[in-house]
């Protein structure tokens, strides 16, 4: 069996596997309710399941290929608390059955990786990103997104602009794009954007 965590430092493992990218430290607690508080997470880098950046705030989590097998070890090996329901129980036994199926198919890495293409580009945004509302270059992006196609991505970024927390801009210094910037940008009113920033939320 591996080596026991705690809930919160389990919670935080899975759904880091799930969302399959960096994650912001208030994504965590807003978004699943996951408090990892430093004891959990000095165990768990330490572990080498988890690697954090704490040189910037809020700090960011990405789960490391050894923490995502130790999730799923532990979900097929792990037992329910004493007071768990029928419900549970079934449910675990469907992960148990489920878990070694995909995993001997060579399907279960492609089942982790399908999250929404816009959780991936917050967390790859959040992942390069030095300080707060940092402007990243998407050639630096791009190669990030699992290999999600151009079109797809393009029309992924044109929406979330929409929203106005996410700003696309072209470089002013036109001399500095390289040819790999210039296959990145994405076209908006005419205009090709190299760069993109995300308000915190």
């Amino acid at each position: 069996m591996p080596e026991q965590y705690s809930t919160n430092a389990r919670a935080a493992l899975l759904a880091l596997a799930l969302a399959n990218r960096a994650m912001l430290n208030t994504e965590l607690v807003n978004d699943h309710k996951v408090r990892l508080g430093p004891a959990d997470r000095d165990r768990l880098n330490t572990a080498g399941l988890l690697e954090s950046s704490t040189n910037v705030r809020p700090f960011v989590h990405r789960i490391t290929d050894d923490g995502i097998d130790w999730c799923l070890t532990d979900l097929v090996r792990s037992e329910l608390p004493p007071r768990a329901g029928p419900q549970a129980r079934q449910q675990l036994d469907l992960l148990r059955r489920l878990v070694p199926f995909l995993r001997q198919r060579g399907l279960l890495a492609e089942a982790l990786r399908s999250g929404d293409l816009e959780s991936l580009i917050r967390g790859v945004y959040a992942e390069l990103s030095v300080g707060v509302q940092d402007w990243i270059r998407l050639a630096r992006l791009r190669p990030k997104l699992n290999g999600a196609g151009k079109d797809e991505v393009d029309a992924v970024l044109v929406k979330m602009a929409k929203t106005g927390t996410v700003h696309l801009a072209p470089d002013s210094n036109r001399k500095v794009l390289t040819d790999v910037d210039h296959a990145a940008a994405v076209r908006v009113g005419g205009e090709d954007k190299h760069l993109i920033v995300i308000e915190e939320s």
